[in-house]
């Protein structure tokens, strides 16, 4: 079960320039970094890494919680 909660969450994406291009992480995601050639490039594949590491979180809690007696809901934050 996934909750879709209207509210902003912010973070933050770093980019280092190197020769080869850049490199990118999110300051408050571990696990959510990746590379572009260019900084556009970097960009949109952070924001794929992002997608994917909370949803591989998702997976993970599901299936460390599968036959728990647990209670889900939203959080907002902010």
């Amino acid at each position: 079960m996934c909750y879709k909660v209207d509210v902003e969450i912010k973070l933050t994406a770093v980019f280092r320039k190197f020769p080869e291009g850049y490199a990118a992480f999110v300051e408050e995601l571990p696990g959510a970094n990746t590379q572009g050639a260019t900084l556009e490039e970097a960009r949109a594949n952070l924001k794929e890494a992002v997608e994917m590491v909370l949803q591989a979180n998702r997976e993970l809690a599901e299936e460390s919680l599968r036959g728990a007696e647990v209670l889900r809901e939203p959080l907002a934050t902010g």
